[in-house]
């Protein structure tokens, strides 16, 4: 079967019209006005959160900005906007003096093949804001969902963890678990077996950040004044293992044979000789991928959700005045689960001007005919 994954294609022309502005501080976005009535809601939260998991039996969980400032970081997402902390309160309160076992910053959740709970632990509270990387901070907690107990922990430390380094989203691949660092961009590679880890594509042209971020039309600005800029952020490994996608929030998107990220004794060079671009994408809060090798990608500027078949074709799943901000998704058996994080909104973004997100915030789904893919959950 031909597809992006062998073969590199043309640039789309949607993502350059999109961001190839560096000006301009307003681009043309046609937001949807007419509501899809396919949309479910699904949970509320009056706490800002940027993903969303579910287990099989249907329990959902997020993790959660701190946009509001301190505080709960994971929970299970409950009726009525209930939300309790996992793996409890303990663990939801940052204590510099024990940080292996406490949240610095949760920025992704997600359950993993083997059934667990994951959280990945950034290990820094921002991204081009001056914040430095905490060492013990940095880490991967792996979480039984039904008794609430960590079950273990990878921490990731220095020379791996950079003194800007932001450990952002994981996905898995047998024994490895790929994890992307747009603070220090690149990506770490932990073997969860033996407890090994390096990096590969360090500052690469296709992991670092080259265009400024939109939404809803307009750009976004950090709370002391700066573009918003962010590099390796999005990743998602294809069904049969063989290649890792990745990109920074606003693309393009790429794509390397996880063979060559896996072999540690690769040199830096060597590594990078195998990256090719796969097309130009757009400013995206967070992407999913269904067991046809599907990615779904949001597309922040137009309140909307892509889809990019293994043979390069996009279109629309859903658009929908309601999106806004869709964060890191998740695939089910016969759904999409859409956390509409808002961040947009938020002083993080818009040079930190006071907040004007609508509360709740809400979490959607969409039924399709899609199932996870074996790599990323059963």
């Amino acid at each position: 079967m031909r597809s992006f994954f062998k073969k590199t294609l043309p640039a789309l022309a949607i993502g350059l019209l999109c961001q190839h502005a560096f000006a301009k501080d307003v681009l043309p976005a046609k937001l949807p006005t007419k509501e899809d009535s396919r949309l479910q809601e699904m949970a509320t939260s009056n706490r800002i959160w940027n993903g969303v998991t579910v287990s099989q039996d249907g329990r959902i969980f997020a993790s959660f900005t701190q946009t509001e400032g301190p505080g709960l970081q994971l929970a299970e997402v409950g009726k009525n906007a209930q939300l309790t902390p996992v793996p409890d309160e303990e663990w939801n309160h940052w204590d510099a003096k024990d940080p292996e076992h406490h949240f610095l910053h949760v920025n992704a959740t997600r359950f993993g093949p083997d059934g667990f709970l994951y959280a990945m632990d950034a290990g820094n509270t921002g991204i081009g804001t001056g914040a430095q990387a905490v060492v013990g901070g940095a880490k991967l907690v792996k979480i039984d969902a039904n008794t609430r107990k960590v079950v273990q922990t990878w921490v990731i430390k220095p020379p791996i963890l950079k003194p800007t380094s932001y450990l952002d989203d994981v996905r898995f691949n047998g024994d490895f678990a790929y994890i992307s660092d747009p603070g220090a961009p690149g990506f770490v590679i932990l073997n969860m077996k033996t407890g090994d880890a390096h990096r590969v594509l360090d500052n690469h042209p296709l992991a670092i950040d080259h265009l400024p971020l939109y939404a809803d039309g307009k750009k976004l600005y950090l709370p002391n004044g700066k573009e918003k800029r962010v590099g390796a952020d999005q990743l998602e490994v294809s069904p049969d293992g063989k290649w890792l996608l990745f990109q920074a929030i606003p693309g393009p998107l790429a794509r390397i044979e996880t063979r060559y990220i896996d072999d540690a004794k690769l040199s830096e060079k060597e590594v990078a000789k195998h990256v090719h671009k796969v097309l130009d994408t757009w400013t995206t809060g967070g992407t999913a991928i269904d067991s046809d090798g599907n990615v779904y990608m949001s597309q922040l500027n137009t309140r909307s959700v892509m889809r990019i078949t293994p043979e390069g074709k996009v279109s629309t799943v859903i658009s929908d005045p309601r999106l806004v901000w869709i964060d890191a998704m998740w695939v089910s058996k016969g759904a999409l689960w859409m956390p509409a994080g808002q961040i947009n909104r938020t002083p993080a973004t818009t040079g930190g001007k006071p907040s004007t997100v609508e509360y709740p915030v809400k979490i959607f789904k969409i039924d399709l005919p899609i199932a996870p893919s074996p790599r990323d959950h059963q």
